[in-house]
């Protein structure tokens, strides 16, 4: 695969939940001097999404240039609707992106925003309380959803900027020689070679970048020596990552997988169906059951960590649009491993011996699940998946 284009000099930070996310995050906006851009794909009509709402028709007022783009299925169409009138009447540019299926069925599942061209923060939250459940606002989790995001400072920001520039620019009207020249100025830019912390922005879309994260995640796994923890909630993933999951394991690495259970019985089922092969090649796979796992992060061996808004199924592997940052540094990687080993602390893990033994109407229910899971997918990703 091409380099990921690594920048030296970085200060990332590590967020861990909305109680240090948004704090963060509405600091940054309300010191905003001259633009803000920002990409999710929920905006919600809670008490937290309210404070981030004010905190950016604060900033347009004070003549900032502000740029929000949300997901029309994520956030909703009539959230959207609501959006777009009280961000209007105070100057903040506002659009959703791909209302009506317009432009096909992929969604912007991108969590980023960049502040002055100076700050940046990408991950896994959406803008919404971590307190309410995602499904439903009216229904309230046991404990904060455990998610994670970053802020970062440094070189790596420019490249941040360009992509959200283009994001911006992509659903707008534009003359053919200005959106070359965009991407001209974009893909200019070169890797860094250095032995300090590096970090890279790693972006899933369906022009020049339809498997760079999938091939991010496979380089990775292939590469790893001692020990890979990965931690995701809707783990579906296609039969490259499944096998270098399992291929990591037969060769002494130490494999666990974090997963997040309980939101959808559906999803559950699909994962359930890939338990056991892992299983059997020595994946170590512990359900999280607390409250809603929404974190999409990993770290391989002592230095290799990535966090992001990429889920580990088909639908963010192969469809949708995503923003994730692989960082190459001890102390980042062990300060997110610390957290993923609480959160496996805090799982249950899967006995495989006990799931070789259950019921047959299980294994048939799991294997439906599948079925029609990947039959969705061959579709949607021209067979894509099943590699």
């Amino acid at each position: 695969m091409k380099s990921l284009g690594f920048t030296a000099g970085n200060q990332i930070d590590l967020l861990h939940c909305g109680a240090e996310f948004f704090p963060a995050l509405i600091y940054a906006i309300d010191h905003a001097q001259a633009e803000i851009y920002l990409e999710t794909y929920i905006f919600a009509s809670d008490a937290t999404a309210g404070l981030v709402k004010e905190a950016l028709i604060g900033a347009a007022r004070r003549g900032v240039v502000v740029k929000v783009t949300v997901d029309w299925i994520g956030t909703g169409r009539r959230q959207c609707a609501e959006l777009c009138q009280e961000f209007s009447r105070e100057h903040v540019f506002f659009q959703a992106f791909n209302p009506w299926f317009e432009r096909g069925i992929a969604r912007m599942h991108r969590k980023l925003c960049l502040v002055d061209r100076k700050s940046a923060f990408l991950g896994g939250l959406n803008i919404n309380d971590d307190m309410l459940s995602d499904d439903d606002a009216h229904i309230p989790l046991p404990m904060p959803r455990w998610d994670f995001g970053v802020r970062i400072e440094g070189p790596l920001v420019r490249k941040i900027f360009l992509e959200m520039e283009t994001q911006w620019t992509k659903l707008q009207s534009l003359a053919l020689r200005s959106r070359w020249e965009l991407y001209r100025e974009k893909f200019s830019t070169r890797a860094h070679d250095s032995k300090a912390a590096l970090a890279a922005l790693v972006v899933r879309d369906n022009l020049r970048n339809r498997r760079t994260i999938q091939k991010t995640y496979l380089k990775a796994l292939g590469g790893a020596r001692e020990s890979v923890l990965l931690a995701n909630p809707y783990f579906a993933p296609g039969r490259k990552l499944r096998n270098a999951l399992a291929s990591a394991a037969k060769r002494g690495v130490k494999v666990t997988l974090l997963l997040g259970v309980g939101q959808f019985r559906s999803q559950d089922a699909v994962a359930h169906a890939f338990y056991p092969n892992l299983l059997k090649h020595g994946v170590r796979i512990v359900e999280y059951r607390r409250t809603q796992l929404h974190g999409k992060v990993a770290v391989v061996d002592e230095e290799w960590a990535t966090v992001g808004s990429s889920n580990y199924d088909g639908f963010s592997l192969f469809v949708n649009h995503e923003a994730n940052i692989v960082v190459r540094d001890a102390a980042f990687a062990a300060a997110l491993r610390k957290h993923i080993e609480q959160g496996i602390s805090d799982g249950v893990s899967v006995d495989p011996q006990a799931f070789v033994n259950i019921p047959w109407y299980r294994r048939l229910g799991y294997g439906v699940a599948y079925l029609l899971y990947k039959n969705v997918l061959r579709v949607l990703t021209f067979g894509k998946y099943l590699e």
